[in-house]
């Protein structure tokens, strides 16, 4: 059975390799092995995410499956440029899932999730970015009522992805 909770300190190495087993697993054909390995280094690092666990400006949800995180939601201060995001914005900063366990609600939930929190903090709008390419998740933001409002990049070492920016109104 899987268990939903916030990320605790102890966490922090587990969750580090779930999320970049998930976005190697996802994306990491579309990149040179360098600037691959950047990202990696820079996302997912003590420094990275693991660092957030705690912070007063991020939360964190994990799903565990018998004791390993199977995936996890990351909300924080809403970095994405503005216009076209809306003034005071929730922004989910990451939502990932491993293979084994896609399609068995857990993207869901934890979606669900990030929306309650979104809206426990009064932001008017939940926006978030995802790859251009990325049609799965297009189509689960899209379940949500979150549209596309615009695009960014979205940099993997120094390779710019082209990033839709998604925004729905809480």
């Amino acid at each position: 059975m899987i268990e939903y909770r916030d990320a605790r300190p102890e966490d922090g190495p587990a969750l580090a390799k779930m999320a970049a087993d998930s976005f190697v697993e996802t994306f990491g054909h579309l990149y040179r092995r360098e600037d691959l390995e950047s990202f990696l280094r820079d996302a997912f690092s003590p420094a990275g995410l693991p660092a957030q666990i705690g912070h007063p400006d991020y939360r964190i949800r994990v799903a565990v499956d018998d004791g390993a995180i199977a995936g996890f939601c990351k909300m924080g201060p809403c970095g994405l440029p503005s216009p076209p995001v809306p003034e005071g914005a929730a922004e989910l900063k990451q939502l990932y899932v491993l293979s084994p366990w896609k399609g068995q609600g857990v993207a869901q939930a934890l979606m669900e999730w990030g929306i309650g929190l979104a809206r426990e903090a009064n932001a008017p709008h939940l926006v978030l970015s995802v790859y251009s390419d990325n049609h799965r998740a297009r189509r689960f933001y899209a379940r949500y009522g979150m549209v596309e409002i615009g695009a960014h990049p979205f940099m993997v070492g120094e390779q710019a992805d082209d990033d839709r920016i998604y925004c729905v109104a809480l």
